[in-house]
């Protein structure tokens, strides 16, 4: 970063610092700031050509320092996070935290980085020795030759699970000559295509549409383990172990002695069969042969930097001590070895190992160096951080002059292009001239004010060499967390989807509701085709042929209810679709109705934009989502029409719906307009009152709240300056609907979870300010479809990306034990977090909490549930968030919508009792502040463990494990948004006839209401072809796989959907079998036909048969004239049913049929689309 360390290069405490790293010399250096520091390592290690490792003191300084040196170092940084050890017994834990660490040893190893960034707690634990790791790294490139059988080996030892379809990071899938691999470094998966032992081509894919993207050059596959041994390497570890245990027995009671045996005995068995399993942790000292500290993994000399050295000393301790208690624990109960305490490297052997590079202690004061003994020089900085403004830009006008006067260079760094301009505009309204500069630029001539582009968390000053740099969050007052967003990095959308399993219920548009039973192969006439098995009740069976399967789709309905069987050939059903039809008709009507009174009722029009407005959008402190721009847009547009704005945003909790509101409400009070924020619950009140206030600093905006927070008096004064148009926001409960509330010009109304309201306050709403524009907030997404469905007469926008780069929940799925319970908590209140523990019962809850105050007699210990008043229960949740108390137990109650940053651990009883999607909520209320959160989701072990729990269980250990099943947890919360959008009543109706089946009706039914032509084909078409057409289970072995190509090959609809399907069978598949290609043409004649009104298309004895559903599906005339251009080929009979017939050509093969009847129904087409 040229600019500001050019400052440097004369200063003669820096020159004598970097003089002394030359000659290999220790250092240590007093008087830094934090952001400081690493600017000083960034130019340490320019100045002198060393790559630099930075240490810092604890995690949360290690990402803070990371996302520093990012910037000053051109991204050309490695992060080594902390690693979590996990010695209990455990079913599954989720693993991106060790594909960070393999991912980040992998790039030292190559030398791919200017910076290591890590902390005191990530460098104390064993690695393989460098040698050996490097021999895992796979390097794959077209041309080379592999043999598959010693790849899949490999890739299993490397730690990669093979399955069916690679959908996640470690996972892997072979299909014939094909190999689809997630490597855990990679953002995308690869798929490789052999020829025999050739690689014939490598290609980049979409592991959600599982269709290729780009070509792959080269393939770098690191291990999915941070330790990982081969096969033959089992039987060395075994003995290692045996030897161990030998020597720990005579160190423990006669009693335990046997208990331990057999646990040992039953991991080795564990050791022989899983090759990995869950609780391999324990046996870390025995996996490596040759123990390394990250100091071996340095290839060539390094700057080592520490910072605050007494700390990291005293954090190493505690670590050392955290895992003695936890190793003394488990040895007492048999399940741990005596060389588990050794399991960490101690302080003195790192400073060694560290000291063959030159290192430099930077610290902030002139504390007691304990860190390098004698044998270090000493350098004093003059410097000093910069206290926060606070928005006050006087304050940064005073500071800048006595600068300038003083000689001073001084920069401002902005973590926005737009705002550089902005900034430099502000100051000189103040009579300051600043210029625009480039970081890496020479410091401009005659100009001693600079503005530039760049993230740094804090500013600083360096007094002796005269240069101050301040950070934008030093100007606002808060930490800048915005970052470049990375598109790789982004996660995942909510998209729809359907996987359907043998057992699962399906939803047949003619016969109801059945269980699927699989796909069964039967031979008619010596013609084979596939058809999906359908059972109803009282033993009814219904054979689908699987070019049919677009009538059918998986029921989905309410997590863990079951819908009812339909009789085949009952009237159950058509009944309950035509009251569903009937209740829908309902509810579109007033839809339309509303939205029609709406659009012809003038509303105040908001102007356009302001200064002021952008000025404010631009001191967000975090990087827009696309989402939350498209989404501002909409509102805006909206706001400026002259009809009254009614729209509904919805996103994810943590998706930003409150800043795009927050933007709303400032449009709104910049045009002298009053806004209102409407929020269930008095602590969702206090929250919101919070981030207004702090978010609104520095502008002139008055904020005010109404609450049971507020006192008698206080509420009193609140209604008199609201009634007095002296409040431009209003926050507060159903208490601001009060009669007392009299708004003086009310401009816009935000509603949050309007759901939660009831139906006299929505009438109130719209009663009292019926031209008042209406954004209405909802934290339960809804699908895609259901917002399709419903534009045009509801406007709805849609938050769908995932905030970038949050930092993963290291999550655990762990049988119910109290020590774990006890360490879980006990660890979370060291680092001065909080935990919530989830008890999902009321009855036993106080029983439940004195039971955890004896396992942690220490913490203070409070619980909360659905069945307390009100008022009661917001107190709770108020004192918790004010910390007064560290453990809260509860039920599922907790209120989503609140931020609870300093809440970083979840533990949940009985999770096997809970959905995918309440876990995944559940889940999602802890990681919101920049520490690393744990979920522990446990259950009881029970031999008689039901079928559904045993199901749960096995799916929370794959979502745990590969995040598999975001999607049917997202799909949960989906239909639990769209009952909340249409109302109660219509969420039974979904229940009746099932998720898909309802959103159908719904369609049909819009498109009635508006007199639009119908976009389904009304018909299902009958096919009967003497050809063989289905997928064989030897091109596609995965049943689910499929029939999920039946599916998309079932609504083939164009020539160039062919070439689509087709072109993806050939990605993912190879080369498409004959029957397979027949079925994707009998796909396109099917709906083709049925398009053109024809119930059958069969072929009989010679003749090709195409019968008509009805007489007025095709004009005479147009028959006539197609029966003119094929020349007497062609046949009209006027019979009941009307059919066209044609003579099958002799000696024509199935091929010939097969273009013949898509040239004779292209040619139909054309003439009634030119009718």
């Amino acid at each position: 970063m040229k600019l500001t360390t050019s400052s440097l290069k004369d200063s003669k405490n820096i020159k004598t610092l970097t003089d002394y790293v030359l000659k290999g010399r220790n250092t240590l250096v007093r008087g830094v700031s934090d952001t400081q520091k690493r600017h000083l390592a960034d130019f340490v290690t320019q100045k002198t050509g060393f790559k630099g490792l930075y240490v810092a003191w604890n995690e949360m300084q290690a990402r803070q320092a990371y996302l520093d040196l990012s910037y000053l170092a051109d991204d050309k940084v490695v992060y080594l996070p902390n690693r979590e050890i996990m010695l209990y017994d455990i079913e599954a834990r989720s693993f991106e935290q060790t594909h960070d660490r393999v991912t980040a040893l992998a790039r030292i190893i190559n030398g791919d980085y200017r910076f290591i960034v890590t902390s005191s707690e990530a460098i104390m634990h064993f690695l393989m020795d460098p040698d050996d790791f490097a021999t895992w790294l796979i390097s794959l490139k077209p041309g080379d030759y592999v043999e598959w059988s010693e790849l899949e080996q490999k890739l299993l030892e490397m730690g990669y699970i093979r399955e069916e379809k690679v959908e996640s990071k470690g996972q892997y899938a072979k299909r014939g000559g094909i190999l689809d691999i997630y490597p855990v470094n990679s953002q995308m998966p690869c798929r490789i295509e052999f020829f025999d032992i050739e690689i014939d081509s490598m290609r980049w894919f979409s592991e959600e549409t599982q269709r290729s993207v780009d070509l792959c050059n080269q393939l770098d596959i690191y291990p999915a383990r941070e330790i990982v041994y081969s096969k033959a390497q089992v039987n060395i570890i075994a003995q290692r172990i045996r030897e161990a245990l030998d020597q720990t027995l005579p160190l423990i009671d006669e009693e335990l002695a046997p208990v331990l045996s057999e646990n040992i005995e039953g991991y080795l068995d564990k050791l022989n069969d899983s090759h990995y399993f869950t609780g391999v942790d324990k046996f870390i000292p025995y996996l490596i042969k040759k123990k390394a500290s990250l100091f071996e993994y340095l290839k060539e000399k390094h700057v080592v930097f520490f910072e605050e050295t007494n700390r990291t000393i005293e954090r190493m301790k505690n670590e050392q001590e955290a895992l003695a208690n936890l190793c003394e624990t488990l040895m007492g109960k048999g399940i741990l070895l005596k060389d588990a305490f050794a399991m960490l490297f101690d302080a003195d052997i790192l400073i060694k190992a560290a000291a063959r590079n030159s290192l430099i202690a930077l610290e902030s004061f002139d504390d007691e160096n304990l860190f390098m003994g004698n044998d270090y020089e000493a350098l004093e900085i003059n410097a000093s951080s910069i206290s926060p403004y606070n928005g006050k830009l006087d304050l940064i006008i005073d500071d800048i002059r006595k600068w300038k006067d003083q000689g001073y260079r001084i920069s401002f760094a902005v973590p926005e292009r737009s705002r550089v301009e902005r900034l430099i505009e502000e100051l000189r309204e103040r009579d300051i001239f600043a210029v625009e500069a480039e970081k890496d630029a020479n410091w401009p001539e005659d100009n001693p004010i600079v503005v530039f582009y760049g993230h740094l968390q804090t500013g600083f000053v360096y007094k002796d060499e005269k240069l101050a740099v301040i950070s934008e969050s030093d100007i606002i007052g808060a930490r800048s967390r915005k970052q470049r967003r990375s598109v790789k990095e982004k996660g995942k959308r909510i998209s729809s989807f359907t996987d359907l399993k043998v057992g699962d219920f399906v939803v047949h548009q003619s016969h109801g509701i059945g269980v699927y039973d699989g796909i069964e192969q039967l031979k008619v006439e010596g013609i084979r085709k596939d058809y999906l098995k359908i059972s109803y009740k009282d033993g009814g069976t219904l054979y689908i042929p699987t070019t049919s399967m677009d009538l059918i789709q998986k029921y989905i309905g309410q997590e863990g209810r079951n819908p009812r069987i339909n009789k085949l050939g009952g009237t159950e059903w058509v009944k309950a679709k035509a009251k569903v039809k009937e209740s829908i008709k309902n509810l579109a009507d007033d839809l339309i109705r509303i939205q029609a009174e709406r659009r012809n009722t003038k509303g105040y029009a908001f102007s356009t934009d302001t200064v002021w407005q952008k000025q404010f959008e631009e001191s967000f402190l975090y990087e827009e989502t696309p989402d939350q721009l498209r989404c501002i847009e909409e509102i805006k547009a909206d706001m400026e029409a002259d009809s009254i704005m009614d729209r509904l945003l919805c996103g994810d909790v943590g998706y930003g719906k409150t800043e795009v509101a927050i933007r709303a409400a400032f449009k709104a009070v910049m045009d002298s307009k009053q806004v209102a924020v409407l929020v269930p619950t008095t602590v969702l009140a206090a929250q919101h009152y919070d981030t207004f206030i702090k978010r609104f600093s520095g502008f002139p905006v008055r904020i005010e709240m109404l609450s049971r927070f507020r006192t008698d008096s206080e509420q009193k004064s609140v209604i008199r300056e609201v009634n007095g148009g002296r409040v431009d926001i209003l926050i507060g409960t159903h208490m601001i609907l009060g009669q007392a509330i009299r708004f003086k010009d009310l401009g816009l109304l935000i509603i949050d979870e309007e759901q939660r309201f009831g139906v006299e306050h929505k009438e109130t709403i719209k009663s009292r300010y019926p031209k008042v524009d209406i954004l209405t907030l909802s934290a339960t997404p809804i699908p895609r479809t259901l917002n399709m469905s419903l534009s045009g007469i509801r406007d709805i926008s849609m938050l769908e990306d995932p905030p970038d780069h949050r930092y993963p929940v290291q999550t655990y799925v762990v049988e119910y034990r109290d020590d774990i319970i006890q360490n879980a908590i006990n660890r979370e209140l060291a680092r001065g977090g909080q935990v919530f523990y989830l008890y999902n019962r009321v009855r036993g809850i106080q029983t439940k909490m004195l039971q955890v105050k004896a396992l942690v007699p220490e913490a203070r210990i409070d619980y909360a549930h659905g069945q307390m008043s009100e008022r009661e229960l917001e107190r709770t949740i108020q004192s918790f968030m004010d910390k007064d108390f560290d453990v809260i137990i509860c039920t599922t109650i907790i209120e989503s919508g609140i931020d609870m940053p300093n809440v970083n651990t979840i533990i949940v009883e009985d999770a096997d009792r809970l959905g995918l999607a309440q876990l995944y909520q559940l889940r999602g209320r802890v990681g919101r502040s920049n520490r690393l959160a744990y979920a522990y989701l446990t259950y009881k072990k029970d031999k008689t463990l039901s079928e559904i729990a045993d199901k749960r269980l096995r799916a929370i250990k794959e979502f745990t494990e590969f995040g598999s099943g975001f999607k049917i947890a997202m799909r949960d919360l989906q239909i639990r948004g769209a009952g909340n959008i249409l109302g109660s009543e219509q969420h039974g109706h979904m229940q009746s006839v099932g998720y898909d089946m309802y959103l159908k009706i719904l369609d049909e039914t819009i498109v009635e209401l508006k007199g639009e032509a119908p976009s389904s084909r009304a018909l299902d078409t009958t096919v009967e072809l003497q050809v063989s057409a289905y997928i064989d289970s030897a091109y596609i072995r995965d049943e689910e796989q499929r029939i999920d190509m039946y599916r998309v090959i079932a609504t083939i609809d164009t020539e160039e959907d062919i070439l689509d399907v087709k072109d993806e069978l050939i990605d993912r598949y190879g080369d498409i079998p004959e029957e397979t290609d027949m079925l994707i043409e009998i796909a396109y004649i099917k709906n083709l036909a049925s398009n053109l009104g024809f119930s059958t298309v069969k072929e009989k004895d010679d003749t090709l048969l195409f019968i008509f559903s009805e007489l007025g599906s095709l004009p005479l005339d147009m028959i006539g004239e197609i029966v003119g251009k094929w020349k007497g080929k062609l046949l009209f009979s006027a019979g009941k049913p009307p059919y066209l017939s044609l003579r099958r050509p002799k000696g024509s093969k199935n091929r010939d049929i097969i273009d013949i009847i898509k040239i004779l129904l292209q040619d139909l087409l054309k003439l009634k689309l030119g009718s």
